[in-house]
């Protein structure tokens, strides 16, 4: 059974600085992009601002405590109110940060979830969206499962539900229209992750070959090096955008567990883009605030245009 999506606009906004240009180098350090400046910023032109981020659940962790929402939420806020994605797919969201995040972004963002088990229960794989600029067509979500389109089906040996978001956009810039694909892959199970991929893989063949696709998303497996990455990057032809593009910050570990970013670990959070976007730039933030970091994972992002 095919499920429509939950929508719903921010009312509040934070006032801040507007995103930067486009295309801004980032220092190097792993601190630089912490300062307030952003690595990517407001796109503009034709370009898209592209982002995946594990915003990690709240797990209720005491203040104080690195993996407190309550202090990591205006961390969070501050940092999406920076680099001001054009699309943000989230992993982890409960549904009480799915509207926090949504009252925390400027007041022109609106998302499109669901939780992955049904309505607003369990995790989301929400998509954020400018809707100054972009307007939804259509959307969907599936499960990864042996029956995808039935809420809340595992297989494959996942304990966890796993699901995936995913939206036609318009973009009113442009004229063009675009599809962004959002998911988490299992934590645990090699062949969950293999069969997920395959999965992802064939759906987004299914859609139309002339619009272009952005896959947002945590994939618990490396890349390059995964079977799931062979699966969508080699067989499936999609571009790894921290490799097509100007890579704007050093190859940090996406998941650092709020320590200090570690070069070279595994970088399992990704964006992959079809062949009708080019690919300017990428980037893997690691963005605090007085210390604190939003997440254990770090932010990627990729500055793309949709040919």
């Amino acid at each position: 059974m095919e499920q429509s999506g939950i929508s719903r606009r921010g009312a509040l906004g934070l006032a801040g600085v507007a995103g930067a240009a486009g295309l801004v180098v980032a220092s190097g350090t792993a601190n630089a992009a912490g300062q307030g400046k952003a690595v990517i910023g407001e796109a503009k032109g034709t370009n898209l601002h592209v982002m995946s981020f594990n915003i990690r659940l709240d797990t209720k962790a005491a203040p104080g405590t690195p993996d407190s929402w309550t202090d990591r939420r205006p961390v969070l806020a501050r940092f999406l109110d920076v680099e001001r994605p054009t699309v943000l797919g989230v992993q982890e969201a409960l549904y009480h940060q799915v509207k926090q995040v949504s009252a925390d972004l400027p007041g022109h963002y609106d998302w499109i979830g669901l939780g992955r088990e049904g309505g607003g229960r369990g995790e989301f794989m929400a998509i954020y969206y400018d809707a100054r600029r972009l307007e939804p067509l259509d959307l969907d979500h599936f499960w990864l499962s042996d029956t995808p389109n039935v809420i809340g089906s595992t297989s494959w040996g996942n304990n966890v539900i796993r699901m995936v978001t995913w939206v036609r956009f318009a973009d009113r810039r442009t004229g063009t229209e675009f599809v962004h694909v959002n998911t988490h892959f299992d934590h645990q199970s090699e062949p969950s992750r293999q069969r997920s991929a395959a999965l992802v893989r064939d759906r987004i063949a299914g859609f139309d070959p002339a619009l272009p696709v952005v896959l947002t998303g945590d994939f618990n497996t490396p890349a390059p090096g995964s079977e799931s990455y062979r699966v969508l990057v080699t067989d499936g032809g999609l571009t790894d955008t921290w490799l097509a593009g100007r890579q704007l910050t050093p190859e940090w570990g996406t998941f650092p567990n709020y320590r200090d970013p570690v070069l070279g670990a595994n970088r399992i959070d990704w964006v992959l883009a079809s062949a009708r976007v080019d690919v300017l730039a990428a980037a893997i933030n690691t963005f605090r605030l007085r210390g604190r970091y939003p997440s254990d994972h770090t932010p990627v992002q990729a500055l793309v245009r949709c040919a």
